[in-house]
């Protein structure tokens, strides 16, 4: 089985390094490997985000493990240019629509919650995100209104299969835990919102072992920090999901701790950890990467057919927090390195 791995820019490589060698241990000669400039980096040395041959290598791939785009130096370039079109580019190709992000406090971590622990321990869920609509895919620009005063305008849509299909990713993801699904809208105030609610309704019909919730998205927000026990799975939109997603994951203890899945239709998938490149700490070893491992933990589940693998490495990174393993972000000092070594002695 290929892995495409594009380690892209900041910490993207010191991350993606450690979760390889996991994935080495683990897996041994059954995968292989090739590499490719992505982001800011493959930027500076083609002159675009995603060259050809990184989108050809992805498409070939069995997997994607991807570590994170984002460079300073790219902030003036056209936004065609910009590091994290490469991202969007592959998630289009890729038809990657699906967004699993599993937000999970580890019982060694509850002191680094922004909740307190009493409340932070009852973190476990999977957050769906629609990817592939929304304001980041529909129309956009710039222009000038009636009396002359620039204005920026972002059309958020969605249609009645984009809304179906990621539903019932939320409602099979429901039914493989406790079956309980919370579908975050604004249908109070955006008619894309009661399209999404009326559709979610009409499926819901073909799952009737789910119970089905709604959410108005700033109740979601104030119920994440509230009670977030609350919560077995939430689908939402693009925008909703990506703002929800960040905040779960300083509830649990750390963005440096929350891996993600993006899946097309046949279970493909590219895999990466939610936060970004991080360009501030790059290259000092201080960049947590655990997420990166536990991504790696997901693309073995849901595209390679390897779920003991998966659990091995999920135990491992749990048995590496008991033993007092801490980066910078959770309190700690070890390096990027020390980390993943970590890992490995726990396996």
């Amino acid at each position: 089985m290929l892995i495409a791995l594009l380690p892209g820019d900041g910490i993207g490589p010191e991350v993606v390094a450690q979760a390889r060698r996991v994935l080495d241990a683990v897996c041994g000669d059954a995968l292989s490997y090739e590499t490719a400039a992505v982001g800011g980096a493959a930027y500076h040395a083609t002159g675009h985000p995603l060259p050809p041959e990184t989108l050809a290598l992805a498409e070939r791939a069995d997997a994607v493990l991807f570590g994170a785009v984002g460079d300073p130096t790219c902030d003036a370039l056209e936004r065609a240019l910009r590091p994290e079109q490469a991202i969007l580019g592959l998630r289009k190709a890729l038809g990657l629509f699906a967004n699993l992000r599993p937000a999970r406090l580890f019982p060694e971590l509850a002191d680094e919650s922004a909740l307190r622990p009493e409340i932070a321990r009852a973190i476990d869920m999977v957050i769906v995100r629609e990817l592939n609509g929304d304001v980041y895919f529909g129309e956009k620009g710039m222009r000038r209104t009636a009396t002359g005063r620039r204005e920026g305008y972002d059309v958020m849509s969605y249609d009645e299969d984009q809304v179906a299909r990621i539903a019932h990713v939320g409602f099979r993801t429901a039914m493989g835990r406790d079956r309980r699904l919370c579908s975050v809208d604004k249908a109070n105030v955006l008619e894309t919102s009661q399209l999404w609610r009326d559709v979610v309704i009409e499926v819901s019909a073909e799952y009737p072992d789910v119970a089905l919730e709604h959410m108005y998205v700033d109740n979601a927000a104030m119920q994440l920090v509230r009670a977030p026990g609350r919560f077995d799975v939430i689908v939402t939109g693009n925008l909703f999901g990506d703002i929800l997603s960040d905040q779960a994951s300083m509830c649990a203890g750390s963005i440096g701790m929350l891996p993600s899945a993006s899946l097309n239709e046949s279970g493909k998938g590219l895999y990466e950890p939610i936060h970004g490149s991080a360009p501030d700490i790059a290259g000092q070893g201080k960049a947590n990467p655990l997420a990166t491992i536990l991504s790696a933990a997901m693309m073995l589940r849901h595209s390679l057919g390897r779920p003991d693998d998966a659990d091995r490495i999920e135990t491992a990174v749990a048995k590496a927090l008991a033993g007092g393993a801490r980066s910078p972000d959770l309190g700690g000092a070890m390096t990027t390195d020390a980390m993943g070594d970590a890992v490995l002695a726990a396996l």
